[in-house]
């Protein structure tokens, strides 16, 4: 009989160990999330040539300071922003979009608070300078040709774009006219420019908004082939050449 009591006494202990120990792990890796990195994923061709639907990316959620949408679910336990960080004009952020505050979206800063932007003939101008342009190349993106261009922002910082070559009948994304750039609020644009939807059609981006800046792919995986969830597709799938790529802008020469 104490045998038998020691015995159950012995697995309530373990039992317990291993509750508080997955606990400790849970809270452990919703820390990580919330604070430090997160792991996203690319549905959408918005951000070609430097995105593709497949990657699997970590976003730094500590960049640009945390909001309540660095938490979970976006609970709303954290009052505005705290321990904020400016953007850099030409990263690639993940945001929370305003048409809803819920969906991520994923696109490359543009314009910052104050500056005046606007878009004439898929030409940036910033506070009425044309950004610099350089066409790398032409390629094909589905059944579009498109030409990719090098783009470079006033503070150096370059990357390249896919513009079509030809004009999608009644969508204008060519143009934009000239808007002043409120406090807080930045400007947007997915480098797919004739296939994304931001700045020019879902506006500015409250800074609230922001989650974190993408910093690395470390794995990408060919969607017409497999994907991450099937793991008996994973090496015919596997983009080799997608291993750990750096998302931040590369500094040109001044």
């Amino acid at each position: 009989m104490k045998n038998t009591f020691f015995k159950e006494k012995t697995k309530d202990n373990k039992l317990k160990k291993n509750i508080i120990s997955f606990t400790y792990a849970i809270i452990a890796a919703l820390l990580i999330r919330s604070f430090l990195f997160e792991p996203f994923s690319i549905p959408s061709g918005s951000m070609y040539p430097n995105l593709k639907v497949g990657d699997y990316l970590f976003v730094s959620k500590y960049s640009y300071g945390f909001s309540k949408h660095s938490l979970p679910f976006s609970i709303p336990l954290i009052p505005g922003r705290i321990f904020s960080k400016e953007p850099k004009r030409g990263e690639i952020a993940v945001f929370k979009t305003p048409e809803d505050n819920r969906t991520d979206y994923i696109k490359r800063i543009i314009g910052l608070p104050g500056d005046e932007l606007e878009l004439k003939n898929n030409l940036i101008y910033i506070n009425n300078n044309p950004i610099k342009t350089l066409k790398i190349t032409e390629e094909k993106y589905k059944s579009f040709e498109v030409d990719k261009i090098k783009e470079t922002l006033p503070n150096n910082y370059a990357y390249d774009v896919y513009e079509f070559k030809s004009t999608i009948l009644g969508l204008n994304t060519n143009n934009f006219k000239k808007i002043k750039i409120p406090e807080n609020k930045f400007f947007v644009l997915g480098d797919n420019r004739d296939n994304s939807q931001d700045s020019r059609f879902i506006g500015l981006i409250p800074r609230d908004n922001l989650v974190g800046r993408a910093e690395i792919v470390f794995v990408s995986f060919d969607v017409e082939i497999g994907s991450f969830i099937k793991f008996w597709t994973w090496f015919p799938a596997l983009r080799k050449d997608r291993l750990i790529v750096s998302l931040l802008p590369e500094k040109e020469n001044e």
